[in-house]
């Protein structure tokens, strides 16, 4: 087949200037959740103000009114209905928009003065009651769609171009998704090359052909869609291939592959019109919001557990002095945020000695660590102190552990992407040490381990994962390899 190539189509300016590139096509079952999900909800706020007060007063109209505003809101820009997951996930990410829902209505009231016109009965029943019917909800209305679409449902039947990756993905997505119409009914090849036969032995769709064939196919399957997956350097053949097809009544969709990339952080958004696709961004940056209520977790509950350890700090500061002449607290230079250098407190756990040019991480039997010092480290006491550095902004409770300077000088051209890990704060605590990469790093391999759950950190980064690291943290103390 040859790919066509031709000049832009003709598009006023005015009409460029205001058309949106990047929209949102939802579904009629999309709207149907949503409707059923707030008319649950003003139901039951319904019933119970009937039953506790016998009426429906005007600010409890305000209240549903408020609601279903933030309802509509917060669950389409959390993408609650068009995400295709199991029930669990379900149940928690409605869990957590109804929560953001609630937290929102009362800092209306908040702000408006108006809390003390609610009945509290009213609304500590109504919360509970009206999250248990929107589960049910969308349990009901999932089988009910299911069952449709087995019945009477018309797929639209659809061909992925490419077989990497992403093409992979996309195809379990598509035909797992319950809201979506499409069926993906095969794949076809972007190039006469030999398939990966790693990633083709993945593929749940059979593989029709590759690209030249293409229009035949369309015709024999009797094809309304084509998802082209193509590798980023094939830009040119996905250009003409938008035009080849124009002409076939199909819908065409790209779906960039960029999964040979290593990413960081990505993410589809819109400026101007214009879609823009990032490959490398900090939470720092793109979160902006988020991260606030980041620093705002932490610093609050480094204050609350500096206040209630105050006793335990006394009394590890005694035992440091009297262990070995010196300060009770070790400061050394670590790396940070966008790799800006600050100094880490720790209790000391060594004897005084002369730091070498490249710093010696503590080993197994190590003579310079002292009695009190072994015993911190195993426990992890002696890393207390840095919530000092959590208060002053340096660190967060959960992140990348930060690395000595000399450490990152060194791991820096033997590990690909190490430094990206410095794309937000360091931690006290992270996802690379709740999975079993805490202590000492003596060799690459453990480090490039620790290095790919610290961008895997990154990568997924939210409040959530954050709160379950802490919880999980504790029971990561008890490694047999701390020293």
């Amino acid at each position: 087949m040859n790919i066509k190539t031709s000049p832009r189509l003709p598009v006023s300016s005015s009409m460029a200037r205001n058309k949106r590139l990047l929209k949102n096509h939802e579904t009629f079952a999309f709207w149907v959740q949503l409707g059923a999900d707030i008319g649950v909800v003003f139901f039951s706020l319904y019933l119970l103000t009937l039953f506790k007060t016998g009426e429906f007063n005007p600010h409890y109209r305000f209240l549903m009114v408020i609601t279903g505003l933030s309802m509509c809101g917060i669950y389409v820009s959390r993408g609650i209905y068009r995400q295709a997951s199991t029930h669990i996930k379900n149940v928690m990410r409605i869990t957590v928009a109804w929560f953001v829902c609630l937290c929102a209505v009362m800092l209306v009231g908040f702000v408006t003065k108006t809390t003390e016109l609610f009945s509290r009965q009213v609304i500590l029943l109504w919360a509970p009651l009206a999250l248990f019917l929107q589960i049910a909800n969308h349990v009901a209305i999932g089988m009910g769609i299911k069952r449709y679409k087995e019945t009477y449902g018309k797929h639209l039947k659809a061909l992925v171009i490419g077989d990497g990756a992403t093409a992979v993905h996309l195809i379990q997505s598509l035909n797992g998704n319950r809201w979506l119409p499409d069926k993906v009914v095969g794949v076809v090849r972007g190039d006469g090359g030999l398939p990966d036969l790693s990633v083709a032995a993945n593929l749940s769709v059979p593989l029709l052909g590759h690209i030249a064939g293409i229009r035949p196919l369309i015709r024999e399957h009797k094809i309304k869609r084509i998802y082209i997956a193509l590798p980023m350097e094939e830009s040119e053949q996905i250009q003409g291939l938008h035009i080849d097809l124009l002409d076939m009544n199909v819908d065409v969709i790209w779906a960039p592959d960029i999964s040979a990339m290593r990413l960081l952080n990505h993410s589809v958004r819109e400026v101007a019109g214009t879609p823009i696709i990032s490959l490398n961004e900090s939470p720092l940056t793109s979160s902006r919001v988020s991260m606030a209520l980041k620093a705002i977790m932490d610093r609050s509950i480094a204050a609350i557990a500096l206040l209630c350890l105050s006793p335990l700090f006394i009394a590890i500061a005694v035992a440091v002095k009297r262990s070995s002449p010196g300060p009770v607290f070790f400061k050394q230079d670590r790396t940070g945020f966008d790799g800006t250098v600050f100094k880490v407190w720790k209790f000391r756990s060594m004897k005084l000695h002369q730091d070498a040019e490249v710093v010696q991480q503590a080993g197994k039997e190590d003579p310079r660590i002292t009695k009190v010092g072994k015993f911190i480290r195993r426990t992890s006491i002696d890393e207390l102190p840095q919530l000092f550095n959590v208060l002053d902004g340096s660190m967060s409770l959960v992140g990348p552990r930060p690395h000595a300077v000399s450490h990152n000088n060194y791991y820096s051209d033997k590990i690909n992407a190490y430094l990206a890990r410095h794309r937000i704060k360091p931690g006290i605590t992270g996802l690379a040490q709740i999975s079993g990469y805490r202590g000492e790093t003596e060799t690459i391999d453990k480090m490039e381990k620790r290095v790919e759950f610290d961008l895997a950190y990154i990568n997924n980064w939210s409040l959530m994962l954050d709160v379950k690291i802490l919880f999980k943290t504790p029971t990561s103390l008890f490694s047999k390899d701390i020293y």
